[in-house]
């Protein structure tokens, strides 16, 4: 990550931790925006997915992200997640993140509709005239909008956005976005294809699993990106132990899995907010025995 781009390097989507009320434990998660800090990550994305933020109040949401800046040390940013059903609503997101420090956000395209590529890009328009820097998400699972390497390039084209958080599992896209935009940057957006979008250049993850395992995925991270043959073949191994957890994040159950995998490395994690329920218990089974077996290993 350099200070120009500080969407760059390891960008954690930070979860959430709740009182036994289900009431947000703003405390345990500025501790918990430290502790990446301190573990060699560059950053965080409050407000995301795994950060529960469909679940929150306006109230809840704007501090989640006031809670995070202050507790950011110097040289760690924050990227808010700022999606929302309104492009007006995102825009109103971004400029409580710009008035709170952060350094960028994150956007996904319009997701109450199948949006046409006319009313992606009038989105981005609104969403850009704030003037932080946008990250794209492009999720075409959970909005049924696909951010198409075309449509990135005219995005990017005309100044609307930095980078691309690219979660549709496809790691030919890593490529085909160079091609179509050179210059926009490419993030990983799913934990399990880190070396793969790794190796066709991306030079950032917004990532799940370092909020359990922040030292080793870090590292893996950075073996991942290098572009030296000798850190891929050290990064593999690495990536083998610890895919059997970072698949998860690709799964419908990414949240609970993950602070689960953060309660077992001792780490709070606890409950989801419903709609989300308990993990069945052979699923929380495997994910403990999963998470004991890389600790076992060393991996922290």
């Amino acid at each position: 990550m350099t200070a120009a781009r500080p969407w760059r390097g390891v960008h954690v989507a930070s979860a959430l931790p709740f009182h036994d009320d289900l009431s947000v434990d703003y405390d345990a998660y500025a501790g918990h925006v430290r502790f990446l800090a301190a573990n060699g990550c560059d950053g965080v994305c409050p407000n995301g997915s795994l950060g529960e933020y469909q679940t929150l109040s306006d109230a809840e949401r704007a501090r989640v992200v006031t809670t995070a800046v202050e507790a950011a040390p110097d040289g760690f940013t924050v990227m808010p997640g700022c999606g929302a059903y309104s492009s007006l609503q995102s825009r109103r997101w971004i400029e409580q993140a710009a008035e709170a420090g952060a350094a960028s956000v994150l956007l996904l395209p319009p997701n109450t509709y199948r949006a046409d590529d006319e009313a992606v890009l009038e989105h981005y328009r609104t969403a850009a005239a704030v003037g932080l820097p946008i990250v794209a998400y492009n999720n075409p699972f959970d909005t049924k909008v696909d951010l198409r390497p075309d449509l990135l390039a005219r995005l990017h084209g005309e100044g609307l956005i930095v980078a691309i958080k690219e979660f549709s599992c496809d790691a030919r896209r890593g490529y085909e976005i160079a091609e179509a935009a050179p210059g926009l940057d490419v993030l990983i957006g799913s934990d399990d294809l880190l070396v793969e979008l790794g190796l066709a250049g991306a030079v950032g993850w917004i990532a799940g699993y370092p909020n359990a395992l922040p030292h080793s995925t870090v590292e893996l991270y950075h073996l991942a990106t290098s572009g030296d043959p000798g850190d891929i073949a050290k990064a593999l191994p690495i990536y083998r132990d610890l895919h059997r957890l970072l698949r998860w994040d690709s799964k419908t159950e990414f949240v609970q899995s993950i602070k689960l995998s953060m309660d077992v490395a001792g780490r709070k994690g606890g409950r989801c907010r419903p709609p989300r329920l308990p993990l069945s218990p052979e699923v929380a089974e495997r994910i403990v025995a999963d998470t004991e077996a890389v600790l076992a290993k060393g991996y922290r």
